[in-house]
């Protein structure tokens, strides 16, 4: 059984940082994409960022890019988001995905794994 569990949520200022953390417990980590997707109350869906499953290619949503930088240690069977420079519209639970398949996705619903979710508060 697949269990994503997030880490590192929390409240922050305008301009702060903060990085999340999501272990897996599957045994194909290291096959499969990852990806950080949130969602705000009132908010459709939106992938943030993702990772194929060697690290090589990324992919990540307009309104995080080059503020955002998604990682992952296959050793540690996990992966990280990097959150700079962050805004109030950053505000969102923030959840880690993972899909059975190496290659990155654009879109949210083509993960096949959810975690619960961790609440990331940015206060202006």
């Amino acid at each position: 059984q697949v269990q994503l569990v997030e880490s590192g949520g929390g409240l922050v200022q305008a301009g702060d940082s903060l990085r999340l953390s999501c272990a897996a417990s599957t045994r194909t980590f290291s096959s499969d994409a990852m990806g950080w997707i949130r969602q705000a109350p009132g908010k459709a869906r939106e992938l943030v960022a993702a990772i194929s499953s060697g690290g090589a290619t990324t992919f990540y949503g307009n309104s995080v890019k080059g503020r955002f930088t998604i990682s992952r240690d296959n050793a540690k069977n996990t992966v990280y988001l990097q959150m700079h420079n962050m805004k109030p519209d950053d505000t969102a639970t923030y959840y880690c995905a993972e899909r059975t398949s190496p290659g990155v996705s654009r879109r949210a619903n083509e993960y096949d794994f959810w975690g619960q979710g961790t609440q990331v508060t940015v206060s202006s």
